[in-house]
């Protein structure tokens, strides 16, 4: 598979990913993706991507401004 960006290789790995909720940010750690070792630019597979938002979800509920939580920690509702 090759970057959509630059045309890259990539490689798996973790990452942070931050979803800016415009009154609160979740800033959730060690998330699986791929990665291009050109660029950067991450892909997420349609598994992951399902977890994060099942992630973003249960969070609202318990929020204040900041929330940094780690992938593998947190049980999704």
């Amino acid at each position: 598979m090759k970057c959509m960006e630059c045309g890259g290789r990539f490689i798996e790995t973790t990452r942070a990913h931050v979803v800016d909720m415009k009154r609160y940010i979740i800033i959730i750690r060690n998330v699986p993706c791929l990665e291009c070792v050109q660029c950067g630019d991450a892909v997420y597979t349609d598994a992951v991507a399902a977890r994060l938002d099942e992630i973003v979800r249960s969070m609202q509920n318990f929020m204040g401004e900041i929330a940094v939580v780690d992938y593998t920690d947190i049980k999704a509702a």
